[in-house]
């Protein structure tokens, strides 16, 4: 997509690319998984200078981060694969944005990612990976 076409998509929102509404449908179908499983949903799409952070719950006392890749059924590699050293690094620091707007809580926090695959344009499967990653140092949190 073309950087025309991307600003006529933002002005015109009839519809959306396709890769756009499987992200979508994947962050919708995660968020109530997440919340059937018991944690307490708190934001989508938290953007800052640094990134984006697809979805945060609570769980206790712990914030939960959490990175939704969606795939179509059938690949060769676990969608979690896409969450590379660079996109943890930027996931880290998004996170710590968001607990400065919070003024630092004493919380734990934690990095999940949930994979959701499409079959046929709708959900076929739902995978929770909690605590996928820890931070790396020079990172720590608490």
């Amino acid at each position: 997509m073309s950087l025309l076409e991307r600003f006529k998509w933002r002005w015109d929102k009839k519809e959306l690319p396709l890769a756009a509404r499987h992200g979508q449908m994947g962050e919708r179908a995660a968020k109530k998984h997440l919340q059937k499983s018991g944690l307490k949903y708190l934001t989508a799409n938290f953007r800052s200078a640094r990134g984006e952070i697809d979805l945060v719950f609570r769980e206790d006392d712990c914030l939960v981060f959490v990175e939704v890749k969606t795939r179509a059924a059938g690949g060769w590699v676990r969608p979690a694969r896409a969450v590379n050293a660079r996109k943890r690094r930027l996931l880290t620091r998004c996170a710590f944005d968001y607990l400065r707007l919070l003024k630092t809580p004493p919380v734990k926090i934690r990095f999940d990612i949930v994979e959701v695959l499409l079959q046929g344009g709708a959900v076929a499967e739902i995978r929770h990976l909690p605590n996928t990653f820890t931070l790396s140092a020079p990172y720590r949190y608490g």
